[in-house]
């Protein structure tokens, strides 16, 4: 018996990635990393079959990541993180340098929020 589990899908010899498990009574596929074990309920699925996965109509896919693989960043990543370049690229505005107290007078605050990125406009401007 080969060491490596092979794909579940008919005719497919890859190497499985994930494993698929069907969790009827909330009418779920979820998708994970490969398990630890071979289920006799739970199918075990390459890399292409998992990324291609569809569940039956009225059906919820759960697709969990593994936490040992790096994630790529998301649209909303890179999108907040160029919002982020603009403002800190942006001329600042010093008209109002005399107002103010001691040196902790200007803390920053919290205008903005996506994600897990803030945008800080500081008390002077």
């Amino acid at each position: 018996m080969s060491p490596v589990r092979r794909c579940s899908r008919t005719a497919c010899g890859r190497p499985a990635v994930a494993t698929l498990t069907y969790v009827y009574a909330d009418s779920t596929a979820v998708l994970g990393p490969l398990a630890t074990y071979a289920e006799p309920h739970c199918y075990d699925l390459c890399a292409e079959h998992s990324e291609r996965l569809t569940a039956p109509r009225g059906w919820e896919v759960v697709r969990l990541s593994d936490p040992s693989v790096p994630t790529r960043p998301s649209g909303d990543d890179l999108e907040a993180l160029a919002n982020a370049v603009r403002e800190a690229a942006r001329p600042q505005d010093r008209g109002g340098e005399g107002r103010g107290g001691g040196p902790h007078a200007a803390d920053p605050m919290e205008v903005a929020r996506r994600g897990h990125l803030r945008v800080l406009r500081s008390p002077d401007s």
